[in-house]
């Protein structure tokens, strides 16, 4: 009979997810607690590209920036035009815009099994360093809404300028369910 330490059982035991924390998983309804409701995309992209594309399990969404009852907002370069805590707000806005596109795209967001890569461009002023600071922001909430799932890779990157003098630009890949 093969003998497994307890340790090793134990182990094991703590990493792998449990059948009651995945019924559990429902970032939709985490949105709603939060009291976050997604903007839909309206209409057709403007330009010639998708705001999403998907390639068998990943969805990988363009470049997005505030949208729906945000859209003209987050604008500036930080921080002489837009203070860290406004490019911060900013940055969160523009993760609902693309939990948005994404919902569009897959219908439900509890398809998502990992948020895999976040692109952060932040419109800095020379000397300005915090890109980490203002993309925290994002971050933080998809670890709200997806828990470990939200769990990423990440750049932030400061930008001497960007599209309409956006605060926050973001780009993100999503793993999701087959199908």
């Amino acid at each position: 009979m093969l003998r497994i330490p307890a340790a090793v059982l134990l182990s094991a035991a703590l990493l792998a997810p449990s059948a009651a924390a995945a019924q559990d998983y429902d970032p939709e309804a985490r949105l709603a607690d939060l009291g976050i409701t997604l903007p839909v995309p309206q209409g057709p992209s403007r330009s010639a590209y998708d705001r999403t594309v998907r390639t068998g399990n990943l969805v990988f969404t363009a470049g997005h920036a505030p949208c729906g009852e945000w859209e003209g907002t987050g604008r500036g370069k930080v921080p002489t035009e837009a203070s860290l805590e406004e490019a911060q707000a900013a940055a969160r806005q523009v993760v609902i815009c693309i939990l948005g596109s994404l919902k569009a795209e897959i219908g439900d967001l509890s398809r998502v099994t990992r948020v895999v890569r976040v692109f952060g461009m932040v419109n800095s002023a020379p000397d300005f360093t915090q890109q980490s600071q203002v993309m925290n922001a994002a971050s933080e909430l998809l670890n709200e809404v997806f828990g470990d799932r939200g769990r990423h890779v990440r750049s932030a990157v400061g930008m001497a300028a960007l599209p309409v003098n956006l605060t926050v630009e973001i780009e993100m890949v999503f793993e999701v369910e087959e199908g």
